[in-house]
């Protein structure tokens, strides 16, 4: 079988139909996967460009940029590497208000089962119930 993997670009001209054209080939391969014709994998980074072009450009509020994710994690005969953390972070990112990589990083230090976090940018982890954010001087 067939195997393919899939870059950002891909992915969002599916999720904003900009290219109508791009948009509809796009759809028949994720219908050649459903259907198990092909095998297609993406990658962590690839779902965090999507995040950050989905906001920063496109300027979709969190929701929606999250509901745009968890499809892709859902998506029939598609591959993600970490999936699980991906939907997780995804979520916290849109329901805590953080960005989206602070958000992939405390949910790999709950996955790592780790609890400590040194970072200058304790706003965002203090908002995270699982982390103990402190600042490099603290840890001196």
């Amino acid at each position: 079988m067939a195997e393919y993997f899939i870059d950002t670009h891909v992915f969002l001209r599916f999720l904003t139909n900009d290219v109508p054209e791009q948009a509809r080939a796009v759809e028949e391969i994720l219908i050649e996967a459903e259907k198990g014709e092909i095998d297609l994998f993406t990658s962590v980074l690839t779902l965090a460009e999507i995040v950050w072009t989905l906001e920063a450009y496109y300027d979709l509020p969190r929701d929606d940029v999250r509901d745009k994710v968890i499809a892709i994690l859902n998506t029939p005969g598609l591959k993600v590497e970490e999936a699980d953390i991906l939907a997780q972070a995804v979520s916290l990112y849109a329901d805590l208000n953080i960005d989206f990589i602070d958000a992939y990083n405390a949910v790999w230090t709950k996955d790592q089962d780790l609890s400590d976090v040194i970072t200058f940018d304790t706003k965002h982890f203090n908002r995270i119930p699982w982390i103990n954010a402190h600042t490099p001087d603290e840890i001196k």
